[in-house]
């Protein structure tokens, strides 16, 4: 179903709005609260969106409610509809960090996370702003969808198979290194070859099965042993400290946790390739002055 001219001639811009709101909560008692209203108000004005779609539009769920497909479709527009409104009606503002109390909420792997957000914080604190930066675990098959439905302000990954409708900047170049506990394992560094070989492995993987490390060493007629493996990079450090295992991950991650342990990091004993690690976000808001700030201070942070 479309909407014609004398229906969209009809409608109540509020609704719109809470849309938004219950894109963003998940919870009509929630999108009350937000919008200063009644749940009964947030309830009705559900029923007439859904009237006016002609879809559920959010179906109910142990973890909340969830947006159909159509809501997907239509979000990123009716977003973009209430934003250039506000810009029509209203002198946009000057955004300013050191004032209210802004979070911003950012689409993270654990390996992107290890090396942004204590830079973030140090910066947030060092010139005392009023900001606080929220992480959501993401990874290549979640963070369109989070871009999408606008749980998050922002993404940073390496997001290689994202939808060229995003805007992106490219942050920095990586590649991938090994950390082992070099007095418990009796290993120096480099790694060599054989010895990469011989010990057992950690392996940090989406499905707990195989990784890129695996891959190259087929390639070669080589295998390694895997004895474990984990979701989260950040879940191989007690491991590190208390088995005999080895662990390949993504170079930045990897440098994050050397700097704050005693875990010794070394180059690959093959070459690995290198990857980029971008910033992404939605076209509406490419103007959004509180957006442009966030994408500073990303910059600053990878800077200082």
């Amino acid at each position: 179903m479309t909407i014609d001219e004398r229906d969209f001639r009809s409608v109540d811009l509020n609704l719109l709005v809470t849309f938004e709101v219950l894109m963003r909560e998940r919870h009509v008692t929630h999108t009350a609260h937000a919008l200063g209203i009644s749940q009964a108000a947030a309830s009705a004005a559900l029923a007439r969106l859904r009237r006016l779609f002609d879809d559920e539009l959010f179906t109910r769920t142990k973890d909340g409610m969830a947006p159909t497909p159509k809501a997907k479709e239509i979000a990123p527009r009716i977003r973009w509809a209430l934003r250039e409104l506000s810009g029509v009606l209203f002198e946009e503002p000057v955004f300013d960090p050191a004032a209210g109390d802004r979070a911003f909420v950012l689409a993270m792997s654990d390996d992107i996370e290890a090396r942004m957000l204590p830079r973030m914080l140090q910066y947030l604190q060092a010139e005392k702003l009023g900001v606080s930066v929220l992480v959501r675990q993401s990874n290549r098959y979640t963070v369109e969808s989070l871009l999408t439905e606008g749980s998050v302000d922002l993404a940073i990954g390496a997001l290689p198979g994202l939808a060229e409708s995003f805007q992106r900047e490219e942050l920095f170049s990586s590649g991938y290194a090994c950390l082992y506990d070099g007095r418990r394992l009796g290993l120096g560094t480099p790694l060599g070859l054989e010895d990469y070989l011989a010990m057992p492995h950690l392996l940090v993987s989406y499905d707990g099965r195989r990784g890129i490390v695996d891959d190259l060493l087929e390639a070669r007629g080589l295998r390694r042993r895997i004895i474990g493996s984990t979701t989260h990079f950040s879940g191989a450090l007690t491991p590190l400290k208390t088995a005999d295992v080895v662990v390949t991950l993504p170079r930045h991650a990897a440098e994050a946790f050397a700097a704050t342990t005693d875990l010794v990091l070394s180059e690959p004993p093959i070459p690995f390739p290198r990857f980029t690690v971008s910033m992404a976000w939605t076209p509406q808001r490419e103007n959004d002055p509180a957006q442009q700030w966030l994408r500073g201070f990303i910059r600053d942070c990878l800077g200082s």
